[in-house]
């Protein structure tokens, strides 16, 4: 899968990573964009910490290329490289003050003392931390701790920076207001990111685009609503978010009507927009908060019967897992209202979703 245009200030090209026997990172292409927001998202083992130590330096690629700013960089030592990372430990030095922290590449670079003060102290005012300069970090809570970590990554301004799941130490309040923070800056300085996370909320919530890996391959590239609305397989659809699944053949059609012959040998009649024959295997993805349950009482075709399984209370919505004959749980969310009503455990139910909500992946 490839991404590439005249305005990408890095390409990665048919990218491998083998460590002994394993295969890392499977032959990825990619290109990122001056300015652009990246995140790449995967579970533990997907290869994305991998892309990102060889895109730092600290890794070297086993096949293909890097190429930043239009120069191959793959074997370019670290230092040599205009790209700035932000640990998820943050790696401070303990045993220096905030300045010295943060001045650490700036000295590694022969930049005049002047220079030097002027740059953190500009990078302390960029992350609300002007005045902390004498402090050392274990005098810090684990916000500050990061914001430190951020300002000594791009003092030295950077063209590119890396970010290996930076929020991943701190509690939930906390990341989620650090992640407006960390776009906040982004944008202001207009930089490139490329960050890693597995926490798909993070990602939906930062990204100009996601890239989804899985087992070292690329399983889509998009942005959040894109990759949200349209996953293009059932490893996106199940990572991104939450969804339910159909699975069956097709073996009955009519305009947009078809009867499904599910697993369990049972038929099942639903809305679908979209060109289907009769005898394809087909998989559904629809989205628990798409699904509603009806008042009707009639058997209309817009409707799956069910029974309610179970009913978690999250506050502003609740969730129910309803039974559909004997094919399986489907996951259903809905908001919590004045005038609504908790349905009951065992109670019998009609599901229902607008059909352009049901996406065959």
């Amino acid at each position: 899968m490839t991404l590439s245009s005249n305005d990408n200030i890095l390409e990665l090209r048919s990218l491998s990573k083998y460590y002994g026997d394993v295969l890392a990172v499977n032959d990825i292409s990619l290109g990122i964009g001056d300015g652009e927001f990246l995140t790449v998202l995967g579970p533990s083992g997907s290869g994305k910490t991998t892309v990102l130590l060889m895109i730092a330096g600290f890794e070297y690629p086993s096949q293909g290329e890097i190429i930043f700013k239009g120069k191959s960089i793959s074997f370019v030592p670290p230092d040599k490289r205009d790209i700035g990372m932000v640990f998820q430990n943050y790696a401070l030095f303990p045993h220096m003050n905030l300045f010295d922290n943060i001045a650490f590449p700036l000295k590694m670079r022969k930049v005049e003392k002047q220079e030097i003060k002027r740059k953190v102290a500009e990078a302390l005012e960029l992350v609300q931390l002007s005045g902390y300069e004498r402090r050392t970090p274990k005098q810090l809570s684990g916000g500050q701790q990061q914001r430190i970590a951020l300002a000594r990554a791009v003092v030295f301004n950077p063209a590119v920076l890396l970010m290996d799941e930076p929020l991943g130490a701190l509690d939930k309040k906390l990341r989620e207001h650090m992640q407006l923070e960390i776009k906040h800056i982004q944008s202001k300085l207009k930089r490139t990111v490329i960050y890693v996370t597995h926490d798909q909320e993070e990602a939906l919530v930062m990204s100009d685009r996601i890239v989804v890996m899985n087992e070292g391959i690329i399983q889509q590239v998009g942005t959040p609503n894109e990759l949200y609305e349209k996953p293009n397989n059932k490893f996106v659809a199940g990572f991104i978010g939450e969804s339910n699944f159909i699975e069956g053949s097709v073996v009955e059609k009519n305009d947009d009507i078809l009867t499904i012959l599910m697993k369990d040998q049972s038929k099942q009649r639903l809305k679908y927009q979209g060109n289907i024959i009769v005898g394809e295997v087909v998989r559904f993805s629809i989205r628990p908060e798409k699904i509603f349950i009806t008042k009707e009482q009639d058997n209309s075709v817009d409707f799956l019967e069910g029974v309610i399984k179970e009913v978690i209370y999250v506050g502003e919505t609740t969730r129910y897992k309803i039974m559909i004959g004997n094919q399986g749980i489907i996951n259903l969310k809905e908001m919590n209202t004045l005038e609504g009503g908790s349905k009951k455990v065992g109670e019998k139910v009609k599901i229902s979703w607008d059909k352009k909500n049901l996406i065959k992946i």
